[in-house]
């Protein structure tokens, strides 16, 4: 499964709103970000700066900066700690990508091709692990405790990626493990990233577990939005082929779904499960299946599941004060599961 970069959903206007001073103020910090990310990726040597600007070149908008960004006006927002801890949480979640396109096999990244087509998958791989040491040095700087919150980050990232790739195990309930495999493998990071923004702009230090606790849920929620999108949405609106995650045998939540209400002796949903477990080569084949699966009830189901992840989310933040940071949370929660792409 890629893991989704969010990087759509990532100006600040989709967090803000309208509200334009705060979303020119974010700009204005996403540009220090910007220009920090290139000076922590340089390299004297061709080859390693080559690469480890690859997927930097090629865009995104930095959605887990602009969640930090957003939660340090909790606090003091200008602090210079506030752009170190950016920078690291991006560099973190560019690396991942590195790693994600070789174990998928993905050709293209953010429309260009892919660190491993172009450079093979040993670079890919060490420019992957480049850019973890990058972040681990900007996170030093900012403390032992942000060195803490990283390791357990990059610790829940490997877990997320080997038990997404051996399973779940005997006798474990299947949806239950898919959602901890979403909570590691993209909630985890943006959790991190709000937690960092309450935690280095001196804020209220008791409102840093409810952010986290926010930004778990709602990547959890934006993982089950785009199993959704593949079986609903067009090519011209998703920009990939509808049913792809069904061809590349992704364990969806519709699919776990359909594959538990067969087991529970609904008809129709093992129809649907034959279909699944077809030859999906064939165009024709794999729309056969994905037409049926979208108009089983266990579509609704999954897309109410990804409401429910949402809404969690935004009980988190209970605690926070009355204001426009909370509203805009409220506001990219509500972004995250009402997208078609």
């Amino acid at each position: 499964m890629n893991d989704e970069d969010m990087s759509h959903l990532a100006s600040p206007a989709t967090f803000i709103g309208a509200d334009a001073q705060l979303a020119a103020d974010i700009s204005t910090q996403l540009e220090s970000v910007e220009r920090r990310l290139y000076e922590v990726t340089e390299q004297t040597r061709k080859l390693p700066d080559t690469t480890s600007k690859h997927l930097l070149a090629a865009g995104g908008k930095r959605a887990r900066p602009n969640l930090l960004l957003l939660t340090a006006r909790l606090g003091e927002a200008d602090r210079d700690e506030i752009i170190d801890a950016a920078v690291a949480v991006e560099l973190i979640h560019l690396a991942s990508l590195y790693h994600d396109d070789v174990m998928d096999d993905a050709p293209v990244r953010r429309g260009a091709p892919a660190a491993h087509e172009v450079w093979g998958n040993s670079v890919a791989i060490l420019t992957g692990d480049l850019l973890f040491s990058k972040a681990s040095g900007v996170t030093a700087k900012l403390g032992p405790e942000a060195v803490r919150v990283q390791a357990e980050t990059f610790e829940r990232l490997v877990l997320g990626q080997l038990n997404e790739f051996a399973g779940p195990p005997e006798d474990t309930d299947a949806v239950e493990h898919y959602i901890q495999v979403l909570a590691d493998k993209t909630g985890s990071l943006i959790a991190t990233s709000a937690q960092f923004g309450v935690m280095f702009s001196q804020a209220d230090q008791a409102l840093a577990e409810p952010v986290r606790i926010f930004g778990e849920r709602v990547g959890i929620a934006f993982q089950l939005a785009d199993d959704i999108i593949d079986l609903t949405t067009t090519s011209s609106v998703s920009g990939k082929t509808p049913g792809t995650d069904l061809r590349e045998r992704v364990p969806t939540l519709p699919v776990l779904y359909a594959r538990a209400a067969a087991a529970d002796g609904d008809v129709v949903a093992a129809e649907v499960v034959e279909l699944l477990d077809g030859d999906l080569s064939s165009d024709d084949s794999l729309e056969t299946a994905r037409a049926a699966l979208a108009a089983h009830p266990v579509t609704a189901r999954a897309r109410a599941e990804a409401v429910r992840w949402a809404d969690d989310a935004k009980a988190a933040l209970a605690p926070l004060p009355e204001g426009l940071v909370k509203e805009s949370l409220f506001t990219f929660a509500d972004s995250v599961v009402s997208r078609s792409a």
